[in-house]
């Protein structure tokens, strides 16, 4: 194990991990990410992803890595632990209580449409369970959707025409790692009706306009829950293929909830019909 210690933030490995963390071209052009935390590492070797280099608090119980390495046979000698001193971690962190890690990946190849239906275990009451994100553009909202299609043991997440890469540091962080533990897509919307119309995967667009009630519309059946920006909604494209359009009811006196939160809503309603007796 190559093993590195670091205390001043000029030093040019410290200054390239800033740099991933903040650009996504960088990322794209080096095919490396950056994640902070142990929990969130975790859920990123557990999904087979290479880690090629951990940055750690000097004084971190994982500066030698013998826990680490009991756990995740994956840490092997080839990687690089660049122990770092206080001052250093506080300029490379995002927050405070990760443990005081933080790792480059390496990014994996990317998933196909058609590898999401070979997911063992995934789906409710065996049939699939799509959350479709068009145009998503900010991080922390595509985060929160992978946290509710975690906890809905989603078949997949579908972005399409994404306006932010995967990788973002933000995108990990409010997803807590579910992006390591929901199979994800990025895709163009054409090839994703295409998919979901190969597969007989019925498309629920929600939306304001010429729509019914979520929760009167039958989900227990293979389904893909569609929704757009907050700002604009949903493209002409994605209305006219749907099989439905539902809402989710607005009692007050604002007229939409943020995607997250409703992408919670309906996954747990197609939970729910699926889970009932009849379903």
């Amino acid at each position: 194990m190559n093993i590195e210690t670091i205390s001043s933030a000029q030093n040019p490995r410290i200054k390239h991990l800033l740099a991933l963390q903040q650009k996504s071209s960088l990322r794209r052009e080096e095919g490396l990410f950056v994640v902070e935390g142990r929990r969130e590492l975790e859920h990123c070797i557990n999904a087979g992803m290479k880690v090629e280099c951990i940055y750690c608090l000097d004084n971190n119980e994982l500066s030698n890595l013998s826990t680490f390495n009991s756990q995740f046979s994956i840490l092997n000698s080839q990687l690089s632990l660049v122990k770092v001193t206080k001052n250093v971690y506080e300029r490379i962190a995002y927050r405070g209580s990760t443990e005081g890690i933080i790792a480059v990946i390496r990014t994996p190849q990317p998933r196909t449409l058609a590898s999401l239906l070979q997911q063992e275990g995934r789906g409710v009451n065996g049939q699939p369970l799509f959350v479709v994100l068009e145009s998503v553009e900010k991080p922390g909202n595509l985060g929160a959707v992978l946290r509710s299609a975690d906890a809905a043991n989603a078949t997949g997440v579908i972005v399409c025409d994404p306006l932010t890469d995967l990788y973002n540091p933000n995108l990990i962080r409010s997803s807590i790692g579910a992006v390591f533990t929901v199979p994800t897509v990025a895709c163009t919307s054409e090839e994703c009706i295409a998919f979901l119309k190969q597969h007989s995967v019925q498309i629920l667009t929600a939306q304001l306009q010429d729509s019914h009630l979520y929760y009167d519309t039958p989900m227990a059946g293979p389904t893909a829950i569609v929704m757009g920006t907050e700002s604009t909604g949903l493209t002409d494209a994605w209305r006219q293929v749907a099989d439905a359009h539902i809402r989710i009811p607005m009692m007050g006196q604002l007229d939409s909830l943020n995607v997250s939160v409703s992408a919670a809503i309906l996954l747990f309603e197609a939970v729910r019909q699926r889970q009932a007796p009849d379903a």
